[in-house]
């Protein structure tokens, strides 16, 4: 979208205007996000399923899932059995025990990230954060909403945390409790920190610790192979995944699971809140009103097209992203990817090539994302325009080693 588009939407958008236009104004809304949308690569959004039923159905009225979800507000108009369910499925498939559990819907994986941070600053209040630099940039910003003092500790060039050094920065603090944000999904490489060399380390160090999740991209995918669980050994507390992401609801939300036990702070009282008479249940989560659309449309995306379809589409979203790699490596482009991935590297492609495509760029480094619904026909024209820049690309980059996942 270039500036003048913007400018002239922000004209005829215009409140103070005698009169507007207000179906030509969401009309160039979509015109607008039409015109990006097959250049639009480098953001984790999947665009292969239809929820258009959902919002017919539903969107014309107000879906408030306020307070806790295990118990219903007044009046009817709420998505709380089917928030439930959406929960259940998630854990479920993470290999959540069933009596050692509680979630919701939230309006983001940022959301998820605070709820569960928040709980396990309450149950450790002089804790230390301890996240990757490759963490997501939400992780900073709750650690200061907390109060909580943060660590950054080292990522590798592949994206993974560096192990040794969350050792030598949690001996430097021996005295305080760790809290440690693990990512399963990093913005840039979509590395997966081992959870399982986390908790050796927190088990050395501080066998009371906190070990928390982001898995806002590849939690789902990596559940459904299995190679992500929430089991009772896995010494996870609490994980937050995104629904805009892989199941690709047209609106922010996502799921935050907390181990029921770890809710506990530290002298056995609970961390959620109480019970509020006017709305007629807890307050336990961040926000007080939240959207039932968004649980109505992740319960959707899954009934619909159950475990084994969205294990495909997994498959297949990792199959186009090794097409990438091998076309842009044919091209004389050095393209790499994480076995588990969907994300594509590579160094950055001149700058008529990045005004064109949507990437995500972080200096040197670039990233398409292959997620489903991006076809092959789409990964051809972007090679295409790469290799028609007059730009010889850099000096490959090494490798990264696979990661596992944990």
């Amino acid at each position: 979208m270039t500036h003048r588009h913007t400018a002239d939407l922000a004209v005829v958008a215009d409140l103070n205007r005698v009169r507007i236009d207000v179906p030509a104004v969401l009309q160039r809304l979509v015109d607008q996000a039409g015109r990006g949308a097959y250049t639009s690569i480098g953001f984790p959004g999947a665009v292969d399923l239809d929820h258009s039923a959902v919002l017919a159905r539903l969107g014309r009225r107000l879906w408030n899932n306020i307070g806790d979800p295990a118990t219903d507000p007044g009046g009817v108009a709420h998505t709380k059995a089917l928030e439930r369910a959406v929960v259940a499925w998630v854990a479920d498939t993470l290999a959540m025990p069933a009596d050692d559990r509680w979630g919701y819907v939230t309006s983001g994986g940022t959301e998820g990230n605070l709820a569960a941070l928040h709980a396990a600053h309450r149950r450790h209040p002089r804790a230390v954060v301890y996240h990757s630099t490759a963490a997501h940039y939400s992780i900073g910003k709750i650690v200061g909403i907390i109060g909580a003092p943060g660590v950054a500790v080292h990522a590798r060039p592949d994206g993974e945390m560096d192990y040794a050094h969350l050792a030598a920065q949690i001996r430097r603090r021996r005295t305080r409790p760790a809290i440690v944000v693990a990512t399963a999904g990093t913005t840039m490489t979509e590395a997966v920190d081992d959870t399982a060399e986390i908790g050796r380390v927190l088990a050395t160090h501080d066998p009371g610790g906190y070990l928390h999740v982001d898995a806002a991209l590849s939690g789902i995918p990596l559940a459904l192979d299995g190679r992500l669980r929430l089991d009772p050994t896995s010494g996870i507390d609490s994980i937050a995944v995104s629904g805009h992401k892989f199941f690709g609801v047209p609106m922010p939300c996502g799921v935050v699971l907390i181990r029921a036990r770890a809710r506990e702070n530290g002298g056995g009282g609970s961390t959620h809140g109480g019970h509020i008479a006017y709305t007629g249940t807890p307050d336990t989560t961040i926000s007080g009103s939240r959207c039932g659309l968004a649980a109505a449309l992740l319960w959707h995306a899954i009934a619909t097209h159950g475990r084994e379809g969205h294990r495909w589409r997994a498959a297949e979203a990792r199959r186009l992203a090794a097409y990438a790699v091998d076309r842009l490596t044919a091209a004389g482009w050095p393209a790499w990817r994480h076995p588990h991935a969907f994300t594509v590297v590579f160094p950055t492609p001149p700058a008529p090539v990045r005004e064109k495509w949507l990437l995500a760029t972080d200096g040197d480094l670039s990233h398409l994302i292959c997620m489903p619904g991006v076809t092959r026909g789409q990964i051809d024209a972007f090679v295409t325009d790469l290799t028609a820049s007059r730009s010889a690309p850099p000096i490959p980059r090494p490798r990264a080693r696979p990661t596992p996942a944990s």
